[in-house]
Protein backbone atom coordinates (compact mmCIF):
# COMPACT_ATOMS: atom_id res chain seq x y z
CA UNK A 1 0.00 0.00 0.00
CA UNK A 2 1.17 3.82 -0.38
CA UNK A 3 1.34 5.93 2.50
CA UNK A 4 0.22 9.22 2.90
CA UNK A 5 4.10 10.03 2.83
CA UNK A 6 4.41 8.28 -0.29
CA UNK A 7 6.35 5.54 0.80
CA UNK A 8 5.05 2.07 -0.20
CA UNK A 9 5.02 -1.39 2.19
CA UNK A 10 2.98 -2.51 4.80
CA UNK A 11 1.30 -0.47 7.50
CA UNK A 12 0.32 -1.89 10.89
CA UNK A 13 -1.95 -1.06 13.06
CA UNK A 14 -4.10 -2.21 16.60
CA UNK A 15 -6.51 -4.86 15.87
CA UNK A 16 -9.71 -3.50 15.61
CA UNK A 17 -12.63 -6.20 17.03
CA UNK A 18 -15.33 -6.26 14.40
CA UNK A 19 -18.49 -4.69 16.09
CA UNK A 20 -21.69 -7.18 16.43
CA UNK A 21 -24.86 -5.17 17.01
CA UNK A 22 -27.13 -6.63 19.73
CA UNK A 23 -29.54 -7.36 17.14
CA UNK A 24 -27.13 -9.88 15.23
CA UNK A 25 -25.83 -10.96 18.44
CA UNK A 26 -29.25 -12.89 19.38
CA UNK A 27 -30.01 -13.28 16.36
CA UNK A 28 -27.38 -15.49 15.48
CA UNK A 29 -28.13 -17.26 19.09
CA UNK A 30 -32.05 -17.24 18.09
CA UNK A 31 -31.58 -18.84 14.66
CA UNK A 32 -29.42 -21.72 16.16
CA UNK A 33 -32.50 -22.23 18.78
CA UNK A 34 -34.76 -22.13 15.99
CA UNK A 35 -33.19 -25.40 14.41
CA UNK A 36 -32.60 -27.18 17.84
CA UNK A 37 -36.62 -26.37 18.54
CA UNK A 38 -37.67 -27.42 15.12
CA UNK A 39 -39.18 -24.15 14.73
CA UNK A 40 -41.26 -23.92 18.01
CA UNK A 41 -40.80 -19.82 18.34
CA UNK A 42 -41.75 -20.10 21.94
CA UNK A 43 -39.29 -22.36 23.38
CA UNK A 44 -36.64 -21.05 21.09
CA UNK A 45 -37.25 -17.20 23.37
CA UNK A 46 -37.44 -19.45 26.36
CA UNK A 47 -34.11 -20.58 26.05
CA UNK A 48 -32.50 -17.28 25.06
CA UNK A 49 -33.91 -16.22 28.07
CA UNK A 50 -32.15 -18.83 30.21
CA UNK A 51 -29.13 -18.08 27.79
CA UNK A 52 -29.60 -14.20 28.83
CA UNK A 53 -29.74 -14.97 32.64
CA UNK A 54 -26.43 -16.89 32.87
CA UNK A 55 -24.53 -15.19 30.23
CA UNK A 56 -25.78 -11.55 30.15
CA UNK A 57 -26.55 -11.25 26.53
CA UNK A 58 -28.43 -8.06 26.63
CA UNK A 59 -28.42 -5.28 29.04
CA UNK A 60 -31.60 -2.22 30.09
CA UNK A 61 -30.86 -0.45 26.44
CA UNK A 62 -31.55 -3.83 24.92
CA UNK A 63 -33.62 -6.23 25.79
CA UNK A 64 -35.08 -9.45 24.61
CA UNK A 65 -38.06 -7.73 24.56
CA UNK A 66 -36.92 -5.63 22.10
CA UNK A 67 -35.50 -8.47 20.32
CA UNK A 68 -38.60 -9.51 19.37
CA UNK A 69 -39.88 -6.57 18.01
CA UNK A 70 -37.30 -6.35 15.80
CA UNK A 71 -38.21 -9.37 14.87
CA UNK A 72 -41.74 -8.38 13.57
CA UNK A 73 -40.23 -4.83 12.01
CA UNK A 74 -37.40 -6.93 10.22
CA UNK A 75 -40.02 -9.02 8.93
CA UNK A 76 -38.91 -12.49 10.42
CA UNK A 77 -41.91 -13.20 12.53
CA UNK A 78 -45.37 -12.28 12.39
CA UNK A 79 -48.79 -12.03 14.59
CA UNK A 80 -50.55 -15.37 14.01
CA UNK A 81 -53.82 -17.25 15.19
CA UNK A 82 -53.56 -20.94 15.10
CA UNK A 83 -56.43 -22.84 14.23
CA UNK A 84 -57.84 -23.05 17.56
CA UNK A 85 -58.37 -19.12 17.61
CA UNK A 86 -55.62 -18.49 19.86
CA UNK A 87 -52.82 -15.27 19.32
CA UNK A 88 -49.24 -17.02 18.79
CA UNK A 89 -45.88 -15.87 16.73
CA UNK A 90 -45.09 -17.53 13.30
CA UNK A 91 -41.66 -17.59 11.48
CA UNK A 92 -41.59 -16.00 7.78
CA UNK A 93 -39.94 -17.37 4.90
CA UNK A 94 -37.33 -14.59 5.41
CA UNK A 95 -36.46 -16.31 8.56
CA UNK A 96 -36.42 -19.43 7.11
CA UNK A 97 -33.59 -18.45 4.15
CA UNK A 98 -31.45 -16.76 6.47
CA UNK A 99 -31.52 -19.94 8.66
CA UNK A 100 -30.36 -22.09 5.84
CA UNK A 101 -27.56 -19.53 4.60
CA UNK A 102 -26.63 -19.34 7.81
CA UNK A 103 -26.03 -23.10 8.08
CA UNK A 104 -24.42 -22.57 4.71
CA UNK A 105 -21.69 -20.09 5.91
CA UNK A 106 -21.03 -22.41 8.72
CA UNK A 107 -20.35 -26.11 7.06
CA UNK A 108 -19.26 -24.89 4.27
CA UNK A 109 -17.73 -21.58 4.49
CA UNK A 110 -18.54 -18.25 3.10
CA UNK A 111 -19.87 -19.64 -0.83
CA UNK A 112 -21.31 -17.44 -2.67
CA UNK A 113 -23.23 -17.76 -6.02
CA UNK A 114 -21.03 -18.17 -9.03
CA UNK A 115 -23.12 -19.10 -11.89
CA UNK A 116 -24.85 -22.37 -12.93
CA UNK A 117 -23.81 -25.77 -13.30
CA UNK A 118 -20.21 -26.22 -11.79
CA UNK A 119 -20.43 -29.74 -12.39
CA UNK A 120 -17.21 -30.92 -15.01
CA UNK A 121 -16.98 -33.34 -17.30
CA UNK A 122 -13.27 -34.85 -17.97
CA UNK A 123 -13.70 -33.55 -21.55
CA UNK A 124 -12.23 -29.97 -23.01
CA UNK A 125 -13.77 -27.41 -25.39
CA UNK A 126 -16.18 -25.08 -25.59
CA UNK A 127 -17.26 -25.34 -22.22
CA UNK A 128 -18.31 -22.63 -19.69
CA UNK A 129 -15.47 -23.60 -16.68
CA UNK A 130 -11.61 -22.51 -17.29
CA UNK A 131 -9.13 -25.26 -16.59
CA UNK A 132 -5.77 -23.12 -16.10
CA UNK A 133 -4.39 -24.33 -18.95
CA UNK A 134 -3.67 -22.74 -22.06
CA UNK A 135 -3.29 -23.16 -26.08
CA UNK A 136 -3.21 -21.35 -29.35
CA UNK A 137 -5.73 -19.51 -31.10
CA UNK A 138 -7.41 -21.29 -33.48
CA UNK A 139 -10.30 -20.11 -35.95
CA UNK A 140 -13.84 -20.45 -34.07
CA UNK A 141 -12.47 -20.01 -30.66
CA UNK A 142 -14.72 -16.92 -29.28
CA UNK A 143 -13.36 -13.72 -28.48
CA UNK A 144 -14.01 -13.66 -24.53
CA UNK A 145 -11.95 -16.93 -24.26
CA UNK A 146 -8.61 -15.03 -25.59
CA UNK A 147 -6.46 -14.74 -22.71
CA UNK A 148 -5.12 -11.03 -22.72
CA UNK A 149 -2.55 -11.35 -20.37
CA UNK A 150 -0.83 -14.12 -21.97
CA UNK A 151 -1.30 -12.96 -25.34
CA UNK A 152 0.50 -9.63 -24.26
CA UNK A 153 2.87 -11.62 -22.88
CA UNK A 154 3.52 -13.61 -26.12
CA UNK A 155 3.40 -10.70 -28.28
CA UNK A 156 6.78 -8.89 -25.79
CA UNK A 157 8.54 -12.03 -26.33
CA UNK A 158 8.12 -12.28 -30.30
CA UNK A 159 8.14 -8.85 -30.67
CA UNK A 160 10.03 -7.39 -28.00
CA UNK A 161 9.42 -3.96 -26.39
CA UNK A 162 10.64 -1.56 -28.75
CA UNK A 163 8.59 -2.50 -31.49
CA UNK A 164 5.13 -3.87 -29.95
CA UNK A 165 2.57 -5.67 -32.19
CA UNK A 166 0.17 -8.12 -31.31
CA UNK A 167 -0.21 -10.43 -34.19
CA UNK A 168 -2.80 -14.08 -34.29
CA UNK A 169 -0.06 -15.92 -33.44
CA UNK A 170 0.87 -14.21 -30.07
CA UNK A 171 -3.19 -15.35 -29.48
CA UNK A 172 -3.79 -18.13 -27.01
CA UNK A 173 -6.88 -19.12 -25.16
CA UNK A 174 -7.48 -21.06 -21.74
CA UNK A 175 -9.08 -24.45 -22.09
CA UNK A 176 -13.07 -24.60 -20.49
CA UNK A 177 -15.01 -27.42 -19.30
CA UNK A 178 -18.68 -28.34 -19.83
CA UNK A 179 -20.78 -28.37 -17.04
CA UNK A 180 -23.00 -30.67 -16.68
CA UNK A 181 -26.35 -30.78 -14.49
CA UNK A 182 -27.47 -32.80 -11.32
CA UNK A 183 -30.17 -34.27 -10.47
CA UNK A 184 -29.91 -35.11 -6.01
CA UNK A 185 -32.06 -36.63 -3.70
CA UNK A 186 -31.22 -36.01 -0.27
CA UNK A 187 -32.60 -38.85 2.44
CA UNK A 188 -32.56 -38.24 5.95
CA UNK A 189 -33.16 -41.23 8.49
CA UNK A 190 -35.64 -39.84 11.41
CA UNK A 191 -36.18 -43.17 12.85
CA UNK A 192 -36.30 -43.31 16.91
CA UNK A 193 -32.42 -43.62 17.18
CA UNK A 194 -32.06 -40.29 16.01
CA UNK A 195 -32.16 -39.39 19.07
CA UNK A 196 -31.55 -42.17 21.44
CA UNK A 197 -28.24 -42.41 23.68
CA UNK A 198 -28.84 -39.05 24.95
CA UNK A 199 -27.45 -38.16 21.39
CA UNK A 200 -29.33 -35.04 19.18
CA UNK A 201 -27.66 -36.25 15.52
CA UNK A 202 -31.01 -34.85 14.24
CA UNK A 203 -30.13 -31.41 14.34
CA UNK A 204 -26.60 -31.16 13.07
CA UNK A 205 -28.51 -33.06 9.64
CA UNK A 206 -31.25 -30.52 9.70
CA UNK A 207 -28.40 -28.32 9.11
CA UNK A 208 -26.28 -30.20 6.59
CA UNK A 209 -29.48 -30.76 4.49
CA UNK A 210 -30.24 -27.01 5.11
CA UNK A 211 -26.51 -26.07 3.55
CA UNK A 212 -26.75 -28.54 0.96
CA UNK A 213 -29.91 -27.21 -0.44
CA UNK A 214 -28.80 -23.30 -0.28
CA UNK A 215 -25.70 -24.18 -2.13
CA UNK A 216 -27.72 -26.07 -4.62
CA UNK A 217 -30.31 -23.02 -5.41
CA UNK A 218 -27.92 -20.71 -5.17
CA UNK A 219 -24.58 -22.10 -6.78
CA UNK A 220 -25.81 -24.43 -9.25
CA UNK A 221 -29.27 -23.10 -10.09
CA UNK A 222 -29.97 -25.76 -13.17
CA UNK A 223 -29.73 -28.24 -10.57
CA UNK A 224 -32.60 -29.94 -8.72
CA UNK A 225 -32.62 -31.08 -4.82
CA UNK A 226 -35.24 -32.55 -3.50
CA UNK A 227 -35.72 -33.50 0.41
CA UNK A 228 -37.42 -36.41 1.69
CA UNK A 229 -37.26 -38.21 5.15
CA UNK A 230 -37.74 -41.82 6.25
CA UNK A 231 -38.92 -43.46 9.39
CA UNK A 232 -41.88 -46.59 9.00
CA UNK A 233 -42.65 -44.75 5.50
CA UNK A 234 -41.13 -42.16 3.19
CA UNK A 235 -42.40 -38.67 2.33
CA UNK A 236 -41.41 -35.72 0.37
CA UNK A 237 -40.71 -32.47 2.34
CA UNK A 238 -40.58 -28.75 1.33
CA UNK A 239 -36.83 -27.36 1.71
CA UNK A 240 -38.50 -24.61 4.02
CA UNK A 241 -39.69 -27.37 6.02
CA UNK A 242 -36.11 -28.88 6.88
CA UNK A 243 -35.78 -26.80 10.02
CA UNK A 244 -39.33 -28.07 11.94
CA UNK A 245 -37.90 -31.85 11.11
CA UNK A 246 -38.71 -33.98 14.22
CA UNK A 247 -37.70 -37.69 15.06
CA UNK A 248 -40.30 -39.92 15.22
CA UNK A 249 -41.38 -43.68 17.11
CA UNK A 250 -40.08 -44.89 13.73
CA UNK A 251 -38.40 -47.79 12.96
CA UNK A 252 -36.11 -47.43 9.80
CA UNK A 253 -37.73 -48.49 6.21
CA UNK A 254 -34.73 -48.11 3.97
CA UNK A 255 -36.84 -49.53 0.87
CA UNK A 256 -39.56 -46.91 1.37
CA UNK A 257 -36.97 -44.03 1.00
CA UNK A 258 -35.17 -45.75 -2.01
CA UNK A 259 -38.48 -46.41 -3.50
CA UNK A 260 -39.52 -42.65 -3.59
CA UNK A 261 -36.11 -40.88 -4.26
CA UNK A 262 -35.86 -42.89 -7.60
CA UNK A 263 -39.61 -42.78 -8.40
CA UNK A 264 -38.51 -38.61 -8.14
CA UNK A 265 -35.40 -39.09 -10.24
CA UNK A 266 -37.46 -40.90 -12.88
CA UNK A 267 -39.17 -37.94 -13.73
CA UNK A 268 -35.98 -35.82 -14.08
CA UNK A 269 -34.48 -34.56 -17.37
CA UNK A 270 -30.97 -34.34 -15.80
CA UNK A 271 -28.74 -36.84 -17.54
CA UNK A 272 -26.69 -37.29 -14.39
CA UNK A 273 -29.02 -38.26 -10.81
CA UNK A 274 -27.50 -39.11 -7.67
CA UNK A 275 -28.84 -39.78 -4.28
CA UNK A 276 -27.34 -39.20 -0.83
CA UNK A 277 -28.41 -40.94 2.36
CA UNK A 278 -27.98 -39.73 5.64
CA UNK A 279 -28.52 -42.05 8.06
CA UNK A 280 -27.51 -44.31 11.50
CA UNK A 281 -29.26 -47.34 11.87
CA UNK A 282 -29.88 -50.77 9.99
CA UNK A 283 -32.91 -51.06 8.06
CA UNK A 284 -35.31 -52.35 10.07
CA UNK A 285 -38.75 -52.60 8.37
CA UNK A 286 -40.30 -52.84 5.03
CA UNK A 287 -44.20 -52.45 3.73
CA UNK A 288 -45.69 -55.47 2.62
CA UNK A 289 -48.43 -55.50 -0.24
CA UNK A 290 -51.04 -55.72 2.13
CA UNK A 291 -50.30 -52.61 3.78
CA UNK A 292 -49.28 -54.11 6.66
CA UNK A 293 -45.28 -53.46 8.22
CA UNK A 294 -43.10 -56.18 8.80
CA UNK A 295 -40.66 -54.95 11.41
CA UNK A 296 -37.43 -56.54 13.29
CA UNK A 297 -35.06 -54.36 14.88
CA UNK A 298 -32.79 -57.19 16.21
CA UNK A 299 -30.37 -57.47 14.10
CA UNK A 300 -29.74 -57.77 10.55
CA UNK A 301 -32.64 -59.56 9.15
CA UNK A 302 -32.18 -61.08 5.66
CA UNK A 303 -35.44 -60.22 4.39
CA UNK A 304 -35.53 -56.77 5.15
CA UNK A 305 -31.83 -56.12 3.72
CA UNK A 306 -32.34 -58.44 0.81
CA UNK A 307 -34.96 -56.04 -0.63
CA UNK A 308 -32.69 -53.28 0.32
CA UNK A 309 -29.86 -54.43 -2.29
CA UNK A 310 -32.84 -55.73 -4.90
CA UNK A 311 -33.12 -51.35 -4.38
CA UNK A 312 -30.02 -50.66 -4.88
CA UNK A 313 -28.96 -52.87 -8.22
CA UNK A 314 -32.47 -51.15 -9.77
CA UNK A 315 -30.95 -47.32 -9.02
CA UNK A 316 -27.79 -48.98 -10.63
CA UNK A 317 -30.00 -50.08 -13.38
CA UNK A 318 -31.27 -46.70 -13.62
CA UNK A 319 -27.90 -45.41 -13.92
CA UNK A 320 -28.54 -43.94 -10.39
CA UNK A 321 -25.85 -43.84 -7.82
CA UNK A 322 -26.38 -43.82 -4.17
CA UNK A 323 -23.95 -42.22 -1.58
CA UNK A 324 -24.57 -43.83 1.96
CA UNK A 325 -23.39 -41.49 4.95
CA UNK A 326 -23.66 -43.58 7.80
CA UNK A 327 -23.03 -41.25 11.03
CA UNK A 328 -23.11 -44.18 13.68
CA UNK A 329 -19.92 -45.85 14.25
CA UNK A 330 -21.20 -49.33 14.50
CA UNK A 331 -18.74 -52.03 12.56
CA UNK A 332 -21.30 -54.11 13.24
CA UNK A 333 -23.48 -52.26 10.42
CA UNK A 334 -20.44 -52.41 8.30
CA UNK A 335 -21.66 -55.25 6.18
CA UNK A 336 -24.39 -54.28 5.51
CA UNK A 337 -23.62 -51.12 4.01
CA UNK A 338 -20.55 -52.84 2.45
CA UNK A 339 -22.96 -55.09 0.48
CA UNK A 340 -25.38 -52.54 -0.34
CA UNK A 341 -22.79 -50.03 -1.61
CA UNK A 342 -21.28 -53.01 -3.61
CA UNK A 343 -24.72 -54.13 -5.13
CA UNK A 344 -25.40 -50.34 -6.47
CA UNK A 345 -21.55 -50.28 -7.32
CA UNK A 346 -22.29 -46.48 -5.11
CA UNK A 347 -19.74 -45.18 -2.23
CA UNK A 348 -20.20 -45.07 1.67
CA UNK A 349 -18.71 -42.86 4.13
CA UNK A 350 -18.36 -44.12 7.79
CA UNK A 351 -18.41 -41.00 9.52
CA UNK A 352 -19.67 -39.33 12.84
CA UNK A 353 -21.38 -35.43 12.77
CA UNK A 354 -18.16 -33.96 12.70
CA UNK A 355 -17.34 -33.01 8.96
CA UNK A 356 -20.76 -34.56 7.80
CA UNK A 357 -21.26 -31.58 5.56
CA UNK A 358 -17.76 -31.13 4.15
CA UNK A 359 -17.71 -34.71 3.51
CA UNK A 360 -21.39 -34.38 1.56
CA UNK A 361 -20.09 -30.74 -0.63
CA UNK A 362 -16.71 -32.55 -1.87
CA UNK A 363 -18.58 -36.03 -3.01
CA UNK A 364 -21.18 -33.50 -4.42
CA UNK A 365 -18.41 -31.69 -5.98
CA UNK A 366 -16.54 -34.50 -7.18
CA UNK A 367 -19.36 -36.10 -8.88
CA UNK A 368 -19.20 -35.14 -12.44
CA UNK A 369 -20.36 -36.54 -15.87
CA UNK A 370 -19.66 -40.56 -14.64
CA UNK A 371 -22.20 -42.99 -15.35
CA UNK A 372 -22.60 -46.12 -13.53
CA UNK A 373 -22.21 -49.35 -15.92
Amino acid sequence: MITSSGKSGFYFKEFEPKTISPFDKLFDIFKELIVHTSGDFDEAIEWLRELDKEYALTDEHYTIDDFIEDLKAKGYIKDDVDPNGEKGIALTAKIERAIRQSALDQIFGDIRKNGSGNHKSKATGQGDELTGEFRPYQFGDGIEKISLTESLKNAQINNGAQAFQLTEDDLVVEDTQYKSQMSTVLMIDISHSMILYGEDRITPVKKVAMALTELITTRYPKDTIDILVFGNDAWRIPIKDIPYLTVGPFHTNTVAGLQLAMDILRRKRNTNKQIFMITDGKPSCVREKDGSYYKNSNGLDAYITEKCYTQAAQARKLHIPITTFMIARDPYLQQFVDTFTEANQGKAFYTGLQGLGEMIFQDYESNRKKRLK
